[in-house]
């Protein structure tokens, strides 16, 4: 009994110091100027993204969940906005020819931008960003797009030691059988 006692608050530090993850905003590590816009369109583009069908929108109480930023289709975009109580505003572009019809969506040049709800997202915040969506400045798509990781951005492919030099390319995953 009092080991269980004693190991009771380490247990609630640790859950209470978990309560924090996955709720990064956008811009939250950013500092210094924005990057310049090549650097900005390299970085969409090694995202796999087109960098213009990146817009980004805005509601009232809702926050950009930073990481939720990710590819839509081939080339589009796609956001999460999330409020206090768990409602979540979902962002999505792609290519007109690409898009089906959706009843929260706009038209912006060669792109489509279109959003959806989950949990209970009220049909004014929706409407509200709806009418938002905007392309980012470049201090939004600064802190929108992920700082690329230099050991995967070098040009050099990484070696992976179980590969075979010949074949399809499969990873040997074969176990030595003992005694042989």
């Amino acid at each position: 009994m009092i080991r269980a006692v004693r190991a009771l608050p380490p247990l609630l530090l640790a859950v209470a110091l978990l309560a924090g993850c996955g709720s990064e905003k956008a811009g939250s590590g950013a500092s210094g100027p924005p990057a310049d816009p090549s650097e900005l369109t390299a970085r969409a583009r090694a995202l796999g993204m087109a960098p213009e069908l990146i817009y980004v929108t805005g509601a009232p109480g809702f926050t950009l969940a930073q990481q939720s930023v990710g590819v839509q289709g081939d080339d589009g975009f796609s956001a999460a906005y999330v409020d206090s109580s768990g409602a979540v505003i979902h962002l999505y572009t792609d290519r007109p020819e690409r898009a089906g019809h959706h009843r929260h969506e706009v038209v912006r040049k060669d792109c489509v931008v279109w959003l959806e709800g989950e949990g209970r997202v009220p049909a004014a915040a929706l409407d509200k960003a709806l009418h938002a969506v905007h392309r980012p400045s470049a201090g939004e798509l600064d802190a929108l797009l992920p700082t690329p990781d230099p050991a995967f951005t070098d040009g050099v492919p990484v070696q992976r030691g179980d590969l075979p030099a010949n074949g399809d390319g499969a990873p040997d995953n074969s176990v030595p059988t003992p005694g042989l």
